[in-house]
């Protein structure tokens, strides 16, 4: 007994360590600036969710391209996998090239340490935005992690593949997506800037790029089993059609939701050989859930540039009920965790923890819990995530 409790507190600690960092650093304040300290007035001063997105619509580009990093507070210590700092490229940076010291240097370490001709395909693989990374990470980190064998750690060889591989998926997900869109790209400020949208990078650059990026990709897939590569393989269909989405469906916040958690899937059949469905589709659903909070947040910085290109966004779909729906999603993401830890016989700190976000979600808030915190997620730099508009 003794023994088996140890292995829930070892896998508590892979598993679980984003709940514990709220509180740790949940209720640390961001950086103080002016600029920050204006927006966070901005946002403890509006009555709800909406009237501070149109209070501020008119300088989020200002913000959103600032360079800053950012701790968000708890629940999106929680939510976004302890992803807490972020960095954001400069204005000018997302506007025009590098202007060669003539004026404000370039924020992005991109255009200070690689090569000249590197920094184009940098920029499409969005390498200089971990954020997205991290996202598309941690289901695969929770999956290695509960899959592991009670009284062992988790296999932290296995959990370093799943991570190159996340940059290099994630990388290739960047470069399909402004490969489909570059004529969407071209038509929104905060993307014409893009290298294949600009002309940077012509369409059949950024393919050889992407046949690159998948060929690293597919090396990664062949040191896990059979099994596993046939079901990594099978995310491609996800990875490649997501960005079609946007134009037939007000839900591409859903299918994000369901490519970038696969790993949810994939992580357990790595060290298992299999999956058990009572544990890894629960899993599975709280990422989709979580992917569902987040994305949607951002999906509103996007609105009028979404009517005008004519695209979709669940953001359009929820409007005025945004609030509510991603309250319940909140919910349903602790709920599924909770389900999945269940099933997998977790001790009683994983639970523990889940209480904790839940209160979190109450309290941290001043207003109305996960919908007001949420609001947060204007702060994150969520260009950066696969295959966004």
């Amino acid at each position: 007994m003794a023994m088996y409790r140890l292995s829930h507190g070892r896998r508590l600690l892979c598993c679980g360590h984003s709940y514990l960092s709220i509180a740790l650093s949940g209720i640390k304040p961001p950086p103080t600036s002016n600029q920050s300290n204006n927006f966070l007035h901005s946002l403890l001063d509006a009555p709800n969710f909406f009237e501070f997105t149109q209070r501020n619509s008119s300088s989020k580009h200002q913000f959103y391209n600032s360079f800053h990093l950012i701790r968000p507070f708890g629940v999106y210590q929680t939510l976004f996998g302890n992803s807490h700092i972020s960095t954001l490229a400069s204005k000018k940076n997302e506007q025009k090239p590098k202007n060669n010291g003539s004026s404000k240097p370039d924020q992005s370490w991109i255009n200070v340490y690689l090569p000249e001709k590197a920094r184009p395909y940098a920029h499409l693989a969005r390498i200089d935005k971990p954020i997205g990374t991290w996202l598309l990470a941690w289901p695969c980190m929770w999956s290695i992690t509960m899959a592991a064998v009670p009284a062992s750690l988790p296999d932290f060889k296995m959990m370093a593949l799943f991570g190159s591989g996340a940059l290099l998926l994630r990388g290739a997900g960047c470069t399909i997506n402004d490969l489909l869109d570059q004529d969407i790209d071209r038509k929104v400020e905060r993307t014409r800037s893009r290298p294949v949208a600009s002309g940077i990078l012509t369409p059949f650059q950024g393919l050889c790029f992407l046949a690159f990026q998948l060929s690293l990709g597919l090396g990664v897939l062949l040191q896990l089993n059979n099994f596993s590569r046939v079901l990594g393989a099978s995310s491609l269909l996800l990875v490649f059609s997501y960005p079609l989405m946007k134009r037939l469906t007000f839900w591409p916040q859903a299918y994000l939701g369901l490519t970038f958690n696969w790993g949810a899937l994939l992580g357990w059949a790595a060290v298992r050989g299999s999956l058990d469905p009572a544990i890894v589709l629960p899993l599975y659903a709280s990422g989709v859930f979580w992917t569902l909070v987040y994305d949607t947040i951002y999906a509103h910085q996007d609105k009028e540039d979404d009517v005008r290109v004519g695209v979709k966004s669940t953001a359009l779909r929820f409007g005025d009920s945004t609030q509510k729906w991603i309250t319940g999603f909140g919910i349903a993401c602790i709920g599924s965790l909770a389900f999945s830890g269940f099933n997998a016989n977790l001790g009683w700190p994983y639970y523990a923890f889940l209480i904790v976000v839940l209160i979190a979600i109450e309290n941290l808030s001043p207003i109305s819990g996960l919908a007001h915190l949420s609001s947060l997620g204007f702060y994150w730099d969520a260009s950066s995530l696969n295959g966004q508009k």
